[in-house]
């Protein structure tokens, strides 16, 4: 972007020098023309590339039909994407709204007015938004320093750590047990099988939600639609957001028919939410999830893993799918700067830690070659 133009943009991200101007699959083209692999896509938003011809279309044919109503009426594409949703979670209702901080604070008040209680059990280094719900619950000082005070009764256990996560229910007035089941921003920690069990019996014997936030994990990216249901737990209540409609904004609160009611009219809204394009957007996505590329997802991000803990500074690597953190012996930033200069882009999940996302459809060809810079780099 110019100079003269970035300076009417308030300065709340530390941008890289790059302006992109096309996007086509997994390749991002700069204003000199110059290409690069996406391994960020859009922080695991593209989910199935840029411009995919199928949800591109999806999504003009809806702009030539009709663009907003406002939720005073129905739409045929929020019902159905409502519907699609509902099936993936075996039997549920959706609450649309326009990102995944968005659909964090719908839970939140979700999980208060269904149990009347108002306390909210979370994880350090998790990461569930920048709104003050959503913040209050994010497990990263850094983050929440000088915006206090915040949201009350938020407690904070360690991740697969049980006992920490019983001692924050110590006075039973718990209405959710949030938590990412791979924290993103948090370094793509995984939650192991056992703590998400034991998490689900302390929902249910405390009488709270369990309340999984898959804004980054959901949507296919770990090699299922949610990542739990590779992990034999199944929540209350779910967030999503980001690959929901492969980029268009859109935010989900999926409620599971075996969850206790919560909301009634008038309860929560959303302006914007359930836009007909954003969610005409969504179910092409889910069209495109077929068995076929949620397979690839998983042998491509086994490809991506195994050949990444062979490269020299690396320390160890983690995740599910395409969904991947590859933790260096050194900054992470410097590693990605130079990636960029050799027409990589990666993106930082802590001081030390790289976070591959690539869109879904990437190949393995695509995979050898995000390998073979990184040696490059890191030699």
């Amino acid at each position: 972007m110019p100079p003269e133009q970035a300076a009417n943009v308030l300065p709340t991200y530390a941008r890289y020098d790059l302006t992109l101007t096309r996007g086509e699959g997994v390749w991002l083209y700069d204003l000199k023309g110059e290409r690069y692999l996406d391994f960020v896509a859009g922080i695991a938003v593209v989910a199935l590339g840029h411009c995919h011809p199928e949800v591109t279309k999806a999504a003009h044919e809806q702009l030539d039909r009709l663009w907003h109503t406002s939720n005073l009426y129905w739409t045929e594409p929020m019902m159905e994407l409502a519907s699609r949703l509902g099936a993936r979670i075996g039997g549920g209702q959706a609450f649309f709204c326009n990102s995944g901080a968005e659909s964090i604070e719908a839970g939140l008040k979700y999980a208060r007015k269904a149990t009347g209680k108002s306390g909210v059990i979370a994880l350090e280094q998790s990461f569930h938004g920048r709104t003050f719900g959503a913040l209050s619950a994010t497990g990263q000082p850094s983050k929440q320093a000088g915006f206090g005070p915040l949201v009350p009764d938020v407690r904070f256990a360690q991740i697969n750590d049980a006992e920490s996560l019983a001692a924050a229910a110590a006075d039973d007035n718990v209405a959710c047990v949030l938590l990412e089941p791979i924290q993103g921003e948090g370094g793509i920690n995984a939650a192991t099988k056992d703590f998400l069990a034991s998490a689900a019996e302390l929902a249910r014997a405390t009488g709270a939600l369990l309340f999984f936030d898959e804004v980054q994990t959901g949507v296919g990216r770990t090699g299922s639609y949610f990542a739990f249901e590779q992990l034999g737990v199944k929540p209350d209540i779910v967030g999503l957001a980001k690959g929901l409609a492969n980029g268009l904004p859109i935010g989900a609160l999926v409620v599971s028919d075996d969850a206790p009611r919560g909301f009634e009219a008038g309860d929560h809204a959303s302006t914007f939410g359930g836009n007909p394009t954003a969610c005409a957007a969504g179910c092409a996505v889910d069209d495109a999830l077929t068995p076929e590329l949620l397979q690839s997802v998983q042998s491509v991000g086994k490809q991506l893993r195994d050949g990444l803990a062979k490269l020299p500074a690396v320390q160890d690597v983690r995740g599910r799918g395409l969904l991947i953190g590859c933790e260096l012996d050194r900054p992470a930033a410097p590693v990605i700067a130079e990636c960029m200069e050799r027409g990589l882009l990666l993106c930082p999940a802590g001081e030390n830690v790289l976070r591959l996302s690539p869109p879904l459809i990437v190949e393995p060809a695509h995979a050898e070659q995000a390998i073979e810079t990184l040696r490059g780099v890191l030699a």
